[in-house]
């Protein structure tokens, strides 16, 4: 089955990014819009697919539960193969589940000069309410050259507990404070709104790409 996307930002865009939706929301959900709007206005040309689990509940095949994040590797695979050749580099990446899956093919992909860089919006580090059940294991060796966003209270991952993790070297993190899952914060609290915090979110993405890219 071929890919199906949705484009955003410039067609003569210098870097393309593919990026997957989380577990529970499809590609075009109200966070997933935001973050592609933030990113499209800062000039970059966005791709988002959707996995065949996702994808079933706009038919009659209705609601299928998400499989383990590595039964879906193919598929990014495939959205890679099916997206073609690209006006200049290309990131993958993804929000939460979404990025999790590109972290796992991002160095096979990285190691035969196809992408540029990794992305992830918000990343599952464990399951909420269950920090010991860390999912880093193949993020400690990873040479794909790497920009986490995420939220400071992320239940998947607060910056407290993140912190004392052990990643590669090659893996920078973007904090943002009060963030959650979403990269949302309390305005209240933190004195930021959404708009802010996607807003820097792009631009951070931005200043990453210039500096990975020649």
């Amino acid at each position: 089955m071929v890919t199906s996307f949705i484009f955003d930002g410039p067609e003569d865009a210098e870097v393309t990014i593919l990026l997957a939706h989380g577990a529970g929301a499809p590609m075009d959900s109200g966070s997933m819009n935001a973050t592609t709007k933030a990113l499209a206005a800062a000039g970059f040309r966005i791709a988002r697919f959707e996995f065949a689990y996702m994808a079933s509940r706009r038919t009659d095949a209705g609601r299928k539960p998400p499989p383990r994040a590595d039964k879906v590797m193919p598929e990014f695979l495939a959205a890679v193969d099916d997206l073609g050749p690209t006006n200049g580099p290309l990131i993958i990446g993804g929000k939460s589940m979404g990025g999790r899956v590109a972290s796992m093919v991002a160095g096979p992909l990285h190691d035969a000069g196809r992408i540029a860089g990794l992305l992830c919006l918000g990343y599952p580090f464990h399951p909420p309410g269950q920090p010991e059940q860390l999912r880093t294991k193949h993020l400690v060796d990873l040479k794909t050259p790497s920009l986490i966003v995420q939220g400071t209270r992320d239940e998947f991952g607060t910056r407290e507990e993140v912190t004392r993790y052990e990643l590669s070297p090659t893996i920078e993190i973007m904090w943002l404070e009060d963030g959650d899952h979403d990269l949302k914060p309390r305005k209240s609290i933190s004195g930021f709104s959404a708009a802010d915090h996607l807003a820097t979110m792009a631009a951070s993405v931005g200043a990453w790409i210039g500096r990975i890219v020649p």
